[in-house]
């Protein structure tokens, strides 16, 4: 059995909903009542957003690569980035890391794949909604990444940054997101990615939107519960 290391605070919210998940999925899938190995380092999510305005990305690299170290250096064996933003820079944090990192994205695309989806939404911070990594590994699979209209983004930025981060879900901005995923449906995506891992929790409470959504957290977490039985 592996020992997960987990790089979490990123939000805190969701890093308990991952803490959840693989524990859940972890005795679901042994039958008993044991628990999985687990680190956890909680780092500062103010700094985080903090790099990412800045685009001060190569520091970002520095901080989160240390971060990584620690965690190996506590006894994981592997490890995952519990948040979505941070794998704009997954492939150089992977190439630097000491320890396997588990990437969201390339869980994400494998469940989508295995799905039959061919044509995705994309929700997230405007880094993800923007960046390249989820186009990329999708693409790479014949699928389609299909972001928000940019006013649609901003909106699901700000609310993100503004609100969801500091656990703060209101009915309104529920009906907001939905609103949104209406849009994205209309134009062609066959599913939405739900790729930050507080937009979930938001959701949990919103009535169906009649088009699948992939719970990135969870995807990742289901892929982290396979590594740790290894």
């Amino acid at each position: 059995m592996k020992t997960l290391g987990i790089i979490g605070g990123i939000a805190p919210a969701s890093t308990v909903d991952y803490y959840r998940l693989i524990i859940g999925g972890y005795r679901e899938r042994t039958g008993d009542n044991s628990y999985p190995p687990i680190l956890i380092n909680s780092i500062n999510l103010g700094r985080l957003k903090e790099l990412f305005a800045g685009n001060r990305l190569a520091e970002l690299a520095d901080w989160l690569t240390l971060e990584i170290e620690r965690l190996a250096r506590a006894g994981a064996d592997f490890a995952l980035l519990a948040s979505n933003t941070p794998h704009a820079i997954f492939d150089e944090l992977s190439r630097r890391s000491p320890i396997p990192l588990l990437s969201i994205v390339e869980a994400a695309a494998d469940a989508a794949q295995k799905q039959g989806h061919k044509t995705l939404g994309l929700l997230g911070t405007r880094y993800t909604m923007q960046g390249r990594a989820y186009p990329d590994v999708f693409a790479r699979r014949g699928m389609k990444i299909l972001a928000p209209n940019p006013d649609d983004q901003v909106y699901v930025h700000d609310a993100y940054m503004e609100q969801l981060v500091f656990e703060d879900f209101r009915a309104e901005t529920r009906e907001g997101f939905v609103r949104v995923i209406e849009r994205l449906k209309r134009d062609g995506a066959d599913a939405v990615l739900l790729a930050g891992t507080e937009i979930p929790l938001l959701l949990r409470e919103a009535p169906d939107v009649g088009i699948p959504l992939l719970d990135t957290a969870k995807i990742h977490a289901d892929r982290a519960v396979v590594e740790i039985l290894g």
